[in-house]
């Protein structure tokens, strides 16, 4: 799997257009609604036949989301792992790590719905994955930081 799926996600959208079918720009949040996530096994094509299906089913379009990695982003999870009074050195460095794939897209959801189900087929990056648990690590830390922990600690008067 290529480390930008920046050309994967643009010929999605080529053959989805292709099929004529049209394209919604939205997430899919598959814990939240009844969802089946398609198994592509090792084809690298799977997409292919997930559209086709979505077209023979007679969905009229499908969602379709894509994320790419913002050095912005990027940034403010290094500096609240930096600032986390429980992030480890290794977590920080895997972070500035990722910068070599700042600008590029690590993520694709395509899916569509049908009879009260929504059909997805997802694929990431290896990085996307690292990447997802430094976010989630850094929103989590985030709020406690070295800073924070010595104020509330004068705050309560403990040394």
């Amino acid at each position: 799997m290529s480390d930008d799926l920046s050309s994967l996600r643009d010929d999605m959208t080529a053959f989805i257009e292709g099929h004529g079918m049209r394209r919604f720009s939205g997430f899919v949040h598959t814990d939240e609604i009844p969802s089946v996530m398609w198994q592509g096994g090792d084809n690298p094509d799977a997409w292919k036949d997930f559209v086709e299906l979505a077209k023979a089913a007679g969905a009229s379009f499908l969602t379709m989301n894509a994320f790419q990695l913002d050095r912005e982003e990027l940034d403010w999870i290094i500096e609240s792992l930096g600032k986390s009074f429980y992030a480890e050195s290794e977590e920080i460095d895997d972070a500035r790590w990722l910068k070599t794939y700042s600008g590029k897209t690590g993520f694709v959801q395509l899916a569509w719905p049908h009879q009260g189900v929504m059909f997805v087929y997802e694929t990431s990056a290896e990085w996307y994955e690292r990447y997802q648990r430094l976010a989630e690590m850094a929103e989590e830390f985030g709020g406690i930081s070295f800073d924070e922990a010595d104020q509330e600690d004068d705050e309560k008067g403990s040394f």
